[in-house]
């Protein structure tokens, strides 16, 4: 997954379907939930999978009323049509993408 500022974000959020994962260097189960996501977004070709850091883009955790990590919001053409908060496991996010994307 691309790690992506604010601006590189804006960008992509109103153009088809994104994932973006909140995230903190700090953060434990972010570094567990990341090779998780990193692992399903293969089969989601038409997605584009991101990861934020919160320390480094404040504003845009708090446009999204980020309050905990791992955070993810799922896009579509810039609108959130889903999210979760902490880890999950791999079967739970195929669930998840495919209600979402497919």
């Amino acid at each position: 997954m691309k790690i992506v500022n604010a601006d590189e974000f804006n960008e992509l959020r109103s153009n088809g379907n994104v994932v973006v994962d909140f995230y903190a260097d700090w953060c434990g189960p972010c570094k567990m939930l990341g090779p998780i996501i990193e692992k399903v977004s293969e089969d989601y070709p038409d997605v584009n999978f991101v990861k934020v850091n919160v320390d480094e883009n404040e504003e845009l955790a708090m446009e999204f009323g980020v309050m905990s990590i791992p955070s993810v919001f799922m896009l579509k053409n810039g609108e959130v049509v889903n999210k979760f908060l902490g880890v999950q496991q791999e079967r739970t996010l195929r669930e998840i993408f495919d209600k979402t994307f497919k």
